[in-house]
């Protein structure tokens, strides 16, 4: 057995969601961790932030789901957790193409030890609009893969300001009656459509939450090579992959640094993805 198996298997594991989360994770954490992964009842996510914003994140991403994790355990009194937190936002180098950055975290109150994972993905719908017509609205769902994804109506895209929101819209009816209903009551004749980001109604995300539930096992299973505490994990990189041609230094990694969050001890690891070189289009002397 993986050293890591023996500090979680058999313990109740609170996932702390109310979004459905549990069908693409909990399986995951039970074979490959042998947890026991309970949802608890009636506990509501949405007081840490909600996607539509009428609500505002508690704290950054991480903080959102540390603070999930926390209020979870202290309303089971059990001792382990896991919980995530999704944010949606431009690329940073092509803003019109939309990102999701999903985070999870395992939160371990008897060892005190917490790992997180990420990913980063473009594989996603998240997209919104402003309309007018019931055809401009019809229009967007076919672009987002409705009604497979949920969408969400609004009469402004300010949720401060719109009188009603509804959300986890699933059928053309139900999407027809409820734009017809929004533009009716504004007065501009407007309405804000957007997709549903809430995990249970937008399936494209549930990938990329799974992904990222595998991410955070295969931290969990890598241990510290001094002391076994699990989570032996990234904390730094170090550039100067040499380039290929004249084996100067580039900006690109050439290693990561370990480190346990129990005892200190570190590692370099050098040539990450097994890659010794750089492209010379990487190279400041080669192609400067």
């Amino acid at each position: 057995m993986n050293k890591a198996k023996s500090w979680f298997k058999n313990r109740v594991c609170i996932l702390a969601t109310m979004h459905k989360k549990e069908k693409v994770m909990a399986s995951l954490l039970e074979d490959k961790i042998q947890m026991k992964v309970i949802v608890p009842d009636n506990f509501n996510t949405d007081q840490f932030g909600t996607f539509t914003r009428e609500i505002k994140r508690l704290g950054n991403q991480t903080e959102a789901a540390r603070f999930k994790a926390q209020k979870a355990l202290e309303i089971t009194g059990e001792t382990l957790a896991i919980t995530s937190e999704g944010s949606f936002f431009p690329h940073p180098s092509i803003p019109f193409v939309s990102c999701n950055r999903e985070l999870v975290l395992l939160l371990d109150t008897v060892n005190e030890i917490e790992i997180i994972a990420t990913e980063l993905s473009f594989d996603t719908n998240h997209s919104h609009t402003s309309i007018q017509t019931v055809e401009e609205a019809l229009s967007f769902a076919k672009k987002v893969g409705f009604p497979d994804h949920g969408l969400v109506v609004m009469s402004r895209a300010d949720p401060e300001k719109s009188e009603k929101i509804f959300k986890g819209i699933t059928n053309k009816k139900e999407l027809i009656d409820t734009v017809k209903i929004t533009l009716n009551s504004s007065p501009e004749n407007k309405a804000h459509i957007e997709t549903d980001m809430r995990a249970m109604y937008n399936p494209t995300r549930m990938k990329v939450i799974a992904k990222t539930t595998e991410t955070l096992i295969n931290k969990i299973l890598t241990t510290c090579p001094n002391c076994d505490v699990p989570g032996f994990d990234i904390v730094d990189t170090k550039p100067g992959l040499p380039c290929q041609m004249c084996h100067f230094p580039t900006t690109l990694i050439k290693s990561e640094v370990y480190q346990c969050q129990k005892c200190h001890h570190q590692e370099i690891r050098d040539y990450p993805n097994d890659l010794k070189y750089a492209d010379p289009m990487y190279c400041n002397y080669c192609n400067p």
